[in-house]
């Protein structure tokens, strides 16, 4: 931890993790710990021994890949609205020279 770091305590499948974060990111940490041990308890479902490690990865697993569709999705969302926006564009400039 740097010296503008503080300790924030998070739980993860019930055990305690200790993790340096800039004060304005606290909230933002926590609700991140909090979204990966809801991940993690729907990986490990009703099975108590599954690995632990084992129960991360997978839950890392499926956050990555949600992360990588929404990349993906706001990549396209930014090219339509390029796209909108050059033919508005056209349209302003037309327009412009019609005058």
């Amino acid at each position: 931890m740097s010296a503008s770091n503080e300790p924030v305590s998070v739980h993860l499948l019930d055990r305690e993790y200790t993790v340096g974060v800039a004060p304005d990111e606290r909230e933002s940490l926590v609700a991140a710990a909090k979204l990966l041990d809801g991940r993690m308890r729907e990986v490990r479902g009703s099975n108590r021994m599954a690995a632990v490690d084992r129960v991360a990865v997978l839950a890392a697993l499926n956050l990555a890949h949600e992360l990588q569709q929404l990349r993906v999705e706001n990549a396209q969302r930014d090219g339509e609205v390029a796209r909108l926006l050059e033919d508005l564009q056209r349209k302003l400039d037309g327009l412009i020279d019609a005058r």
